[in-house]
């Protein structure tokens, strides 16, 4: 790390559990470790929630939807203002610390894992005063009423962004929430937690409108799922893990929004601006080290022109700077956890035994970076995309370049997947990238690398989940629909 790297600070430890307005300690009065990405060390501690735990969260809930539920568009407009701003006022501190628990570089921290939490915030407020909460069909008046309380379960990639979707879209809606945050980064959500009490006791918000218990996927977050006094589940995760939610759920009939994996294509058409394209490209299979559902990980390319686009991805993998996360030099930190960098290896050795080119990086550990969970950026070509490094989400720094001979090719290729979560596609005529842009089965896609926009609906096809997050849509989540005929 360099001398001028921002300071790793005390372990922080976590003893008490936000339910029902105040924090309260965990049933079981159980604690467990958050680990350093960036050395393996204790990074914190945080209570170990139990199914007691959630029943005491989710009846604060319903509590809170008596309330709630009944709040103006304007008045919930204000309360994730006040949120945005709360957070703000703690960005450095907690970028600092999902730096540490996932890896991401402090600079992407900032910009990504805090700041654009607080922006989706502001997108829902002016969402929610200009969503059509009635419309008249005929002799009926059709109403969208809050669905109830919102089960949120949150992975550990971008775990505040990812509770911010749920929280901001419930709260706009008029649903309070029950909160488990990922165990390998839950330490962001408590510091959303302080922000939230601070907002609450200053707004005079109603006791349980935000509950937060940590624990297991096994204890608290099957607790959520199964749990009969929540009207909708939320999960953002794996697949596999995403079946289980679903399939707990099931049990009641309880609603479900799932935004589950991805193996994105990016398609570089002829014409494209391959310089920009593949640059671009690169930095976005990379982002957050891979550690990224909607990475752009299958970089599909003309095979006439697949060398020179060996030649530029490696250029660009070469230049982003692995190191420790606190250090501003670095571009890419580590992997969030001994089991997914172990994972990320396995996979690296798999695509060599499939046949692919080893273009850059592989398993050897990255020179200097002995401690915490650290993998070399990799590139392979001359893929086949029906090898599993094309198939599979590997959820690290790896991607794959796959040559096509055809547009057809390519388009068939970027649809030959069980995920459709995002893809891009280049090309020098916006028209004719649109034109195969809506050929791709798949949630959301960019083209010539357009920026992320935090109030469309984001959510994907096939394996890749159920609904949709952000704006309108992701408010419309925790709705539910009535018809009055008058």
């Amino acid at each position: 790390m360099s001398e001028h790297a921002l300071p790793e600070r005390e372990t922080t430890h976590r003893e008490t559990l936000y339910v029902d307005g105040t924090w309260r300690p965990a049933a079981a009065k159980s604690t467990g470790p958050v680990i350093n990405a960036a050395d393996g060390s204790v990074l914190g501690m945080v209570p170990g929630g139990t199914a007691a735990d959630v029943d005491v969260a989710v009846a604060a809930a319903r509590r809170a939807a008596e309330t709630w539920g009944g709040s103006s568009p304007s008045e919930r407009a204000d309360v994730l203002r006040a949120l945005s701003g709360a957070l703000t006022e703690r960005q450095d501190e907690i970028a600092r610390v999902i730096s540490l628990e996932v890896g991401t570089p402090w600079k992407i921290s900032q910009r990504v894992q805090v700041g654009l939490p607080t922006a989706v915030l502001n997108t829902f407020a002016d969402a929610v005063t200009a969503h059509a909460w009635e419309h008249e069909v005929g002799n009926s008046l059709v109403v969208r009423e809050p669905a109830g309380v919102v089960g949120a379960i949150t992975p550990w990639n971008y775990p505040l962004h990812q509770l911010v979707a749920k929280l901001g879209g419930a709260l706009a809606a008029g649903c309070p929430v029950v909160a488990k945050p990922a165990e390998v980064a839950p330490l962001s959500a408590f510091a959303l937690a302080d922000a939230f009490a601070e907002v609450a006791d200053r707004l005079g918000l109603p006791a349980g409108l935000f509950n937060l218990v940590s624990g297991s996927g096994a204890e608290v977050g099957a607790a959520i799922a199964g749990h009969p006094g929540v009207d909708v589940v939320s999960f953002t995760g794996s697949t596999a893990a995403g079946a289980k939610v679903m399939s707990r759920a099931a049990a009641n009939l309880t609603r479900v929004s799932l935004e589950l994996g991805g193996k994105s294509a990016n398609i570089i058409l002829p014409d494209a601006d391959l310089a920009r394209a593949v640059k671009t490209g690169v930095g976005n299979a990379f982002l957050n080290s891979g550690q990224t559902c909607s990475a752009w990980t299958r970089m599909l390319v003309p095979r006439n022109q697949q060398d020179e686009v060996i030649d530029l991805a490696r250029a660009a993998a070469e230049r982003l700077t692995l190191g420790h996360p606190l250090d501003p030099a670095t571009r890419l930190g580590p992997l969030a956890s001994a089991q997914q960098r172990d994972t990320v290896l396995d996979y690296i050795r798999l695509g060599t035994q499939e046949g692919a080119e080893l273009v850059l990086g592989g398993t050897d550990i990255p020179a200097g970076l002995d401690n915490g969970f650290y993998v070399s950026p990799t590139i392979f070509a001359e893929v086949d995309n029906s090898w599993r490094v094309a198939q599979e989400e590997i959820f690290g720094p790896v991607l794959v370049i796959i040559p096509f001979d055809t547009e057809d090719q390519a388009v068939a290729i970027a649809n030959d997947s069980p995920y459709g979560l995002a893809g891009g596609v280049w090309s020098e005529d916006p028209g004719h990238a649109l034109a195969v842009a809506r050929r791709i089965r798949t949630g959301q896609v960019d083209i010539n690398g357009a920026a992320f926009n935090p109030a469309a609906p984001f959510g994907g096809y096939k394996r890749s989940g159920l609904g949709r997050e952000f704006g309108t849509h992701g408010i419309d989540e925790f709705t539910e629909t009535k018809a009055v005929q008058r």
